[in-house]
């Protein structure tokens, strides 16, 4: 994996060497992952050869599953209202997946010289009712991308979205401005960061006549330095949000209207502690706003989806690592040992179970018949 060693800038250029590392084989015994935008210590150093060791992580300021990345400061939802067209219950999966992550987002619609001013009047209005602000913007007229690179701004984004919404054409726009020749002359051993190698473009591609849908160019997840300040995660397109993060208690959150219907009744609360909002007496939470029914349908596939869990698996298992208190207070994380498995037997014990041994053997020779048995008379024969 490839390992960013960045070093203080001293005239504001922020400059850095790329290393290519391999994990300590700790890290893996206790399944410690290295994810995309990950702060490590890096050992064993090759400056030459320019390949190291990821010694260990850095405690994460936030992480999301779908895509895995970690120390996200926004997320980005991008859709494109024509080519592919805008489906209300996938945005939805969409939004309900990066509100689980509790990380601040933001919803762009893109492709907007697809469709007339009224259609985008109607979606502005609609999604201002779902409790959201939406950016509209195109790659292809540079409408409302200045919006957008202010959003982008000093920080770590991943923009997410469905194939085909134009994320990569986003990037190549949003950094085309800034696009880097030559690195430093010299020997020196960091080069800028802003190099030719860090701004190639993203591979983009057509979406499919057939299905109106986009293909999947992007195949893995790339976090990209921006020359303003700032880094931004190019992410494969996916159609389904898994939503795993999402419990059964935790959807209703997920949607600003109940957010904003609870609020607005307070100090009245519902009557009961674990209420779903799906009718129950004394609910605060009527079903009487757009996007109840895909509400009510997401917390019937959760519910499937948990209820299957728990036959399946039982309860939540012991974790592999256990944490214990080093030098100067430092917490650190080691393998946790199944029990009975690594431990040493006591002498008492082995002793115990070498006399239990001894007994069985003299109780096997008492069942045996040697007067009978052929190979002892055989034997006796052969002597005499």
């Amino acid at each position: 994996m490839r390992v960013i060693v960045q070093r203080e800038p001293e005239d504001g250029m922020k400059t850095g060497l790329e290393l290519l590392c391999v994990m300590r084989a700790v890290l893996k015994k206790i399944k410690r992952r290295v994810l995309v935008g990950d702060k490590v210590v890096v050992g064993s150093i090759d400056w030459v050869e320019r390949r190291g060791v990821i010694e260990n992580v850095f405690q994460r300021s936030s992480e999301i599953v779908d895509p895995p990345v970690a120390n996200v400061d926004r997320l980005l939802v991008l859709f494109s209202m024509e080519q592919p067209p805008v489906e209300p219950f996938m945005l939805t999966r969409f939004l309900v997946e990066a509100e689980s992550y509790r990380i601040p987002l933001t919803l762009a619609l893109n492709k907007t010289e697809l469709v007339d001013e009224e259609t985008l009047f109607a979606w502005k209005n609609r999604l201002r009712s779902w409790g959201y602000e939406p950016v509209f913007c195109s790659v292809e007229t540079k409408n409302g991308l200045d919006s957008l690179a202010f959003y982008l701004r000093d920080l770590t984004t991943v923009i997410v979205g469905p194939s085909g919404v134009g994320k990569s054409s986003l990037i190549n726009v949003l950094r085309s401005d800034h696009r880097a020749t030559d690195s430093l002359e010299g020997d020196n051993l960091f080069d800028p960061i802003s190099g030719s190698k860090w701004f190639e473009d993203q591979r983009v591609g057509e979406v499919s006549t057939r299905s109106g849908r986009g293909k999947h160019t992007t195949r893995h997840v790339s976090l990209l330095p921006l020359l303003g300040g700032g880094y931004v995660a190019d992410t494969p397109g996916f159609n389904q949000p898994s939503l795993l993060k999402v419990t059964k208690q935790s959807l209703a959150q997920a949607f600003p209207e109940i957010r904003k219907m609870l609020k607005d009744s307070e100090p009245a609360k519902c009557s009961f502690n674990d209420c779903l909002h799906l009718g129950e007496p004394g609910c605060i939470v009527k079903g009487d706003w757009e996007r109840y029914p895909y509400y009510f349908q997401l917390l019937d596939e959760i519910r499937i989806r948990e209820e299957f869990q728990l036959r399946t698996f039982g309860t939540k298992r012991e974790g592999d690592v256990r944490y214990k208190v080093g030098d100067m207070g430092v917490q650190q994380a080691e393998p946790r040992l199944e029990p009975k498995k690594h431990r040493r037997q006591s002498r008492k014990r082995i002793n115990q179970s070498l006399l239990d041994e001894l007994d069985e053997l003299e109780d096997d020779d008492d069942s045996l018949d040697l007067e009978n048995d052929p190979i002892i008379r055989a034997i006796e024969n052969e002597n005499q």
